[in-house]
Formats: structure tokens, C-alpha cells, sequence
């Protein structure tokens, strides 16, 4: 393997470790978006916890139709 190759595969690993933590990023502040939207709804509507998910979210979508 010559050093042209090796720097090539070097970049390449380079860039997909960079996507790789891009990606760990997003769904890092994804997952803390969602459970602070989550805590929201709880302390908005406190029953929530009791009803089952997709009577919740046909109430949801009822209500911006």
C-alpha cells in the first residue's frame, strides 16, 4: 500500500468517524427534544400517563385537523 493510499484511507476513516458522532449528536438532542416535550404534555395534561398511546395521539391529531 502506498502512502497516497494510506492517507486516502486515513481521510476516509476520518470522515466517517466525524458522520458518526454527527449522528450520535442528533440523536442525542433528538432524544432530550422528545422528553422535554414529553414533560411538557405530563405537566399540561397530568391524565396523560393513564391513557393509552394511540388514544392519545388520535386525540392529538384530531385537534389540529
Amino acid at each position: 500500500m502506498t502512502d497516497l493510499e494510506k492517507q486516502l484511507l486515513q481521510a476516509k476513516h476520518r470522515l466517517e468517524e466525524a458522520e458518526m458522532r454527527n449522528r450520535v449528536k442528533e440523536r442525542k438532542a433528538r432524544t432530550r427534544r422528545l422528553i422535554q416535550e414529553g414533560a411538557i404534555l405530563e405537566k399540561v395534561l397530568p391524565q396523560i400517563t393513564s391513557i393509552e398511546l394511540e388514544y392519545l395521539e388520535n386525540f392529538l391529531l384530531s385537534k389540529i385537523k
